[in-house]
């Protein structure tokens, strides 16, 4: 994604923030040196995530509207992305929609796993940020 694509999701995000929030519980593991973080996202729900600085594979089951830069794609069914570094998505969920990160790494703690594939740690649901008495899910 470009700067001025990185921008408008940061743009989106912030209008989302004047939003009713809804609580996205996240699971995440280290496992066989893999970190994976997984979501469920009602349907309804939009998310935009965390600038992610590092290749992943994204997982997606469910339907759902995804901004990915200069286009909106449309995912329906089950996908395995392979994603690039230097990106900030948003996720419109037109039904639930599990989404499952996994990266490859040597940490040794989940936190230290999330510092690996983003410098926007202080956002993440994982860390606590909470807006109101919901908290906000950037994943």
């Amino acid at each position: 994604m470009t700067r001025a694509e990185i921008a408008k999701a940061k743009s989106l995000e912030a209008w989302s923030a004047g939003q009713p929030q809804v609580a996205i519980h996240v699971e995440h593991f280290l496992h066989a040196g893999l970190y994976t973080r997984s979501v469920l996202v009602p349907k309804g729900v939009m998310i935009t995530g965390a600038l992610v600085k590092i290749p992943t594979l994204l997982i997606a089951q469910g339907h759902a509207l995804v901004y990915v830069g200069r286009d909106t794609i449309e995912l329906a069914g089950y996908n395995v992305i392979r994603s690039e570094p230097g990106r900030k998505q948003a996720f419109v969920a037109l039904s639930d929609l599990h989404l499952t990160m996994v990266f490859a790494s040597a940490a040794a703690s989940v936190e230290e796993a999330e510092a690996e594939f983003t410098d926007e740690v202080a956002l993440l649901q994982t860390r606590g940020l909470l807006l109101g008495e919901d908290r906000k899910c950037l994943e």
